[in-house]
């Protein structure tokens, strides 16, 4: 089981934030693997990670269309980096890129 933790975020910060929030949790969940995600929208960071989040975290997810605030709190960490609508159209791929990025 690996431990993830995500950060998602669109230009707009309404709708494909939550949507790819939604779906990495699900596959995350299917995949039998922990999830934790930071939204950072319309609403500002929401569901923020703590520092022991980020620290026990195996890997981050970023699916974002824009900047991610404060990232220097991730440095050191292996991250991947998509887009929300990659996330809404194949969330199970974006879950096993990074469970495989764990291991490499």
């Amino acid at each position: 089981m690996a431990k993830i933790i995500a950060v998602t975020g669109c230009i707009a910060g309404i709708a494909h934030t939550y949507m790819a929030a939604a779906n990495l949790k699900k596959f995350a969940k299917k995949n039998g693997d922990d999830i934790k995600v930071e939204t950072q929208g319309a609403m500002g960071i929401e569901n923020r990670l703590t520092p022991d989040d980020i620290k026990n975290a195996d890997v981050v997810i970023f699916a974002v269309d824009t900047t991610v605030s404060e990232k220097e709190r991730f440095e050191g960490k292996k991250t991947l980096e998509v887009g929300t609508s990659e996330v809404i159209k194949d969330g199970e791929s974006v879950i096993k890129k990074a469970t495989d990025l764990i291991n490499s």
